[in-house]
Formats: structure tokens, sequence, C-alpha cells
């Protein structure tokens, strides 16, 4: 009788690359069990000092944590406990918490535990993944301080001495900084997306790992062997000698493939037959210019600046983001740096900004819609990117771009600046290139009409096939829809790149379609001359761009035959698993 045990695959998404193997050790959420008693009038200021004192010692845990983090992966990544703290002094929650108390005379436990979860459950029905992560850091949060009100130690990792692959519903940054390095060799989690704090922690630690597995903790149990493949996001359970035979040949490959894709570095992104795309990477932090250059990227094609509006108490001042603005193009000069004015209001609320709730918000008040009517926000962007451009790498582009009258206004406020500027004897690049993103139907449809008005296009795709075919790309359910080569959407591309080549002007794409290789024919069909992707990526899209021989005319190529005439991809890949 055979009892080898079965090997069992479950499939979810990589978010670290690489290859695991070792014994599972699941880790089960421990839910917090929080009575609600009621208390005296009397007792009151008591359960206040309580709480008072519970939320120092939150604190003074998590600025630990965040010291360990640092010591172990630096202080970019330690930044992420910066939202955990922000919880903790959040006066909004705090004094709901202290009116509750008050007002219904119950132990301040049920109350800040009842408080916390109304404030995580409305952040976590929001559309955007960063404001979800937003959720669970006050859940994370939310469960120290009550462990904290209610005497108990916090919550340890419930490791075994072995290294191992750890299996969990999700990971906060409480969990992560608990993280022994040297044991743990791979993360698969129930839960999670690309921007999860899992899959950030993971990559820094350079720890193979894949989300979004669904009900993966209810199925294994600690001490299995399994083999856990970050490219792919693919979880194998008890696997036969012939899957470790196949990874084996896969490690080995991946190894050289690294190698290879490291030597490329200080080379072109040119095709075959001598045409040079423009290869750029995205950014969100000013720290992270650091990895452009180290990747190989030629310069910045997206920088997202409402981070420097996020998680603080007040607007960052024009010489705030001069200096910051100027020190990145500093970093990449002589290559371009693309700076998007920031896409705020709706989901995404900077400290200072007072606007009332909106019931969809990615349809709502924000982006260039949100500046052109706050022009006391607008204006100081607008003149601090103005006075960085004097470096004569700087390019502005606005997000969001609906139609032609939106632009235009957009336009004249700069110029109202430059004139500000000029009249104060402030000096800047009367040249500055201005571009609009191409994120809207509608903007891509009535693209020649925005031609006249810009010197180039950046399409952010990851919104234009969201709003192109109704679909969530974060939802689950209806995620296998999300498809970026719909017909639909390839052919607002190519209105877009029509009009590009009619106006004589350049245009990019920056989104994440910009990043996936099995689409890179398609783009250079299409006529594109910039892809902006995240650092990492640049490597790959490179050596898809230097292995492809386009042989096509820009003018007008046929949608029908633009994958049939583009020369396959040649990449030095062993299979699916590292594409």
């Amino acid at each position: 009788m055979n009892s080898e045990p079965v090997e069992t695959r479950f499939h979810g998404m990589g978010v670290s690359p690489g290859i695991a193997r070792g014994p599972i050790q699941v880790m089960r959420d421990e839910l917090e069990e929080v009575d609600r008693c009621p208390i005296d009038p009397s007792q009151v200021s008591a359960e206040i000092a309580r709480f008072e004192s519970a939320l120092v010692q939150t604190r003074i845990q998590i600025l630990e944590m965040q010291q360990k983090i640092a010591e172990a992966i630096g202080t970019k990544d330690a930044g992420i406990f910066d939202a955990h703290l922000l919880v903790v002094e959040d006066r909004t929650l705090i004094d709901e918490v202290l009116r509750k108390l008050e007002a219904e005379h119950v132990n301040v436990e049920a109350v800040f535990h009842e408080v916390a979860t109304k404030y995580a459950d409305t952040l976590g029905q929001i559309d955007d993944p960063y404001l979800r992560e937003r959720a669970l850091d006050i859940q994370d949060v939310m469960r120290r301080v009550v462990r904290n009100l209610q005497g108990k130690a916090p919550k340890m990792m419930p490791l075994p001495g072995e290294a191992h692959i750890l299996v969990a519903h999700n990971l906060t940054p409480s969990d992560a900084a608990s993280l022994d390095r040297d044991r743990v060799l791979g993360i698969a989690t129930d839960l999670g997306s690309r921007t999860s704090h899992t899959a950030i922690m993971a990559r820094s630690l350079t720890i193979p790992a894949a989300v979004g597995l669904h009900d993966v903790t209810e199925q294994v149990e600690s001490g299995a062997m399994a083999l856990l493949d970050g490219y792919t996001g693919l979880l194998i359970v008890n696997p036969s000698p012939e899957t470790l035979s196949y990874y084996g040949k896969v490690e080995i490959r991946q190894s050289e493939v690294t190698k290879e894709l490291a030597e490329l570095r200080e080379r072109s992104a040119t095709t075959r037959d001598g045409e040079h795309i423009v290869l750029s990477a995205n950014i969100e932090l000013p720290d992270d210019v650091t990895s452009v250059s180290a990747h190989g990227a030629e310069g910045i094609g997206l920088y997202r600046t409402e981070f420097l509006y996020l998680d603080r108490d007040s607007l960052p001042g024009e010489e705030e983001q001069y200096q910051t603005y100027r020190r990145v193009a500093e970093s990449v000069r002589p290559h371009p740096l693309i700076i998007r004015t920031f896409d705020l209001g709706g989901d995404k609320i900077a400290g200072g900004i007072d606007v009332s709730d909106e019931l969809n918000p990615f349809l709502g008040w924000r982006a260039i819609r949100f500046c052109l009517e706050h022009p006391e926000v607008f204006k100081p962007q607008l003149r601090a990117i103005l006075r960085a451009s004097e470096l004569g790498n700087v390019k502005l582009m606005f997000p969001m771009i609906s139609g032609k009258a939106e632009l235009r206004r957009a336009i004249e406020m700069v110029d109202e600046c430059k004139s500000e500027l000029a009249s104060a004897g402030i000096p800047f690049n009367t040249e500055m290139q201005i571009g609009a993103m191409i994120e809207i139907p509608s903007a891509a449809i009535c693209a020649e009409s925005l031609a006249d008005d810009v010197d180039f296009f950046s399409i952010g795709t990851n919104d234009l096939i969201q709003y192109a075919i109704a679909v969530d790309r974060v939802n689950e359910r209806i995620a296998h829809l999300y498809e970026p080569s719909h017909p639909a959407v390839l052919r607002l591309i190519k209105m877009v790149a029509d009009a590009a080549q009619k106006h004589n002007i350049w245009f990019g794409v920056c989104g994440e379609m910009a990043g996936d290789i099995e689409l890179t024919p398609l783009l250079l069909g299409l006529g594109v001359d910039e892809l902006s992707v995240s650092p990492a990526l640049v490597p790959r899209v490179k050596s898809a761009i230097r292995g492809l021989m386009p042989s096509l005319h820009r003018s007008n190529p046929s949608m029908c035959a633009i994958k049939d005439r583009v020369t396959p991809l040649r990449l030095p890949l062993l299979d699916q698993s590292l594409a």
C-alpha cells in the first residue's frame, strides 16, 4: 500500500521572487476576546488613565520594532511603522473613544475596540490598495493596544527552531518585525496584494513570497514539506521527486538569469534593428531614487508626489517640495525626472485638507479635479516643480485628465506660476515639457485634441484598464476579467499612439502593463517611445526590448497584425516560472 503523501498545489500571486523549500509552519490568527463591562461614572477618569498608559506603552513598542527593522534592512522599510505611530497619535480616533467612554460608561477596551474596528472596516471597503493597507495598520495597532490594556505580553510569532516556510492568514508589520530572517525561508498568506506589507517586507528581506492563496491556512498543517515559487505564486505541499528535480533546474537557471540580467545595467534598451526605447523607473519616495541607477534605468518616468502629503498633519510647503524635487532631479541627471502632480482627494486625503466622504472616490473629487479647485494647495507644488526645472531634466504631467477644458485650465495655472516666479526673479526652465496622463477612456478617445496642448502623453494603464472594462484589479472575484490585452484597451492605446504620431509628440506607458514582458512586443508594435516600470523590473524589460526586432512602420500599423509582425521574445529564461 502506497503511503506516500500526495502533492497538493495552491495558486496565489507571486510578490517576491525566488524558490524556497522546507517544512511549513502555520501561524493562525489569535483574535483578542474583548468583554464589554459596565463601569461606574466615577471610574471614567481611571479608564482614561489606563487608556493613555496603553497608548504610551504601544508607542514605545512600535518605536522598538521600527528600530529593529531599521537595523536589519534599513530606515526606508522601517518607515512602514510611521503609519502605526500616526494611529496611536490620531486625535480623531482618540477623541471619539473618550466621548463614547463618557457617554456609555463601559470599559475602555471595549470602546477602543469598537471605534478602531469601525475605522478599519471603513478603510477596508475602499478600492484603493494603499488605503486598504491603512486598515490593516489600524487593526495591527488595535490588537496591540487591547493586549496592553488587558495586561498581556505582545504577541510573538510561534516559530519552531528549524528553518521553515511561514504560512499565515496575513502578516502585519508587527509580525514582519518579529520574523527571524535566518529561519524564514519563504512566506505564503491567505490575503495580500502586490502593495501589501507582506509583499513589501518580503522583497526587502529578499524572502520568496506568495499571497492571495485564499484559505491555505485551513488546508495545510505545520510540519508538512513544501516548495514555494515566489515567481508564480505557487505553494506546493508534499512536492513529488519530479517537482523537486524540476525546481532544482529552475533555481540553477534563475541564478544564471540573474547574472545575465545584471550585466545589462550599463547597456541601452535598444531593439535588434536599432530602435532605442527610453526605459525609465517609477518611484514613490525620494529614497527610492537609489534603485533607479542601480537597475540601469534611464531616469524616472513617474514620480508619485502624493506620498509627500500622506501620513502627516499638515501640507508640505513650497520650499520643502522644491528641495525634495531638486534632490531627486540631481540624483538622476542628465536623465529625465517626470513629476506627476499629486493624485489626492477622494480616497487619498492628506493632513490639512478637509473634504467630505464620497461613495465612489475613484470616480470622484480627486487628482486634477481636486487640484483645480484648490489653487492654494496646487500652485505651491507647481512653483516648486518649476523651480526644480532649472536643472534642465525635470518634466511635469497631470493625472486623471478627462478632457480639453480640464487640461487647458491646468496649463493656465502653470503659466500663472511662471509669471509669479518671473516677477520674483526666481529662475526656472521656460521650456519645461508638460504632459498629460491618459488614464480615462475619454482622454484616449479625444487624445488628438489634447495633443495640441502638451509635449507628451503618459498612459497609466492600471486605471485605463479598470475604467475601460469596469474591473477592479484587486477584487479577487473578478480578477480573471482584468485583461490588459483586451481589444478595447488596445484600441484606446492605439488612439493615443496615432494622436501622438500625428502631432509629433512622444508617448510612454507607466502602468503595470509596461513591466509585463509578455506585452513588450505589443507595446513596441504600437509605437511606444518610453516604458516606465518599477526599478526591479528594468533589467528584465531591457532584456525583452534588446531581444526584439519590431520592423514596424509607425505609419498606421494594422491592429490585427501587430503581434504577428513582432519577432517573438527570446529571453534567457528557462520557463514561465522565471518569466
